[in-house]
């Protein structure tokens, strides 16, 4: 009871596909990050405790990364404004968002 011919040779096709993926993929090169200014998008208006809390986290982030850190108050819509902001950014890590329990 051996095997048939087309599954010695769909065995061997997979064989052949696993040993190219594993073995014939190139390595990435990772770019450096950040490379250009990060995005805070605060939930709510200028001047309240969160957009206070933005500015002190900016502040560390800034010197530790080396990029300007910007600070975007988007209140209104109780947060939809500015979630819908963050969820429609690139998923890149560029664009950050703060806000309370309520706004999140």
């Amino acid at each position: 009871m051996g095997f048939s011919i087309h599954t010695r040779a769909m065995r061997r096709l997979l064989s052949v596909i696993a040993h190219i993926i594993c073995f014939g993929v190139g390595t990435a090169q990772a770019q450096p990050y950040p490379s250009r200014p990060i995005t805070i998008v605060v939930a709510l208006p200028a001047g309240g405790a969160v957009d206070a809390l933005a500015r002190i986290i900016a502040e560390p982030m800034r010197s530790i990364l080396g990029e300007p850190i910007i600070i975007e108050n988007l209140g209104g819509a109780g947060g939809t404004l500015a979630v819908g902001r963050v969820v429609r950014s690139a998923p890149d890590g560029y664009t950050l968002g703060l806000g309370t329990v309520v706004n999140m």
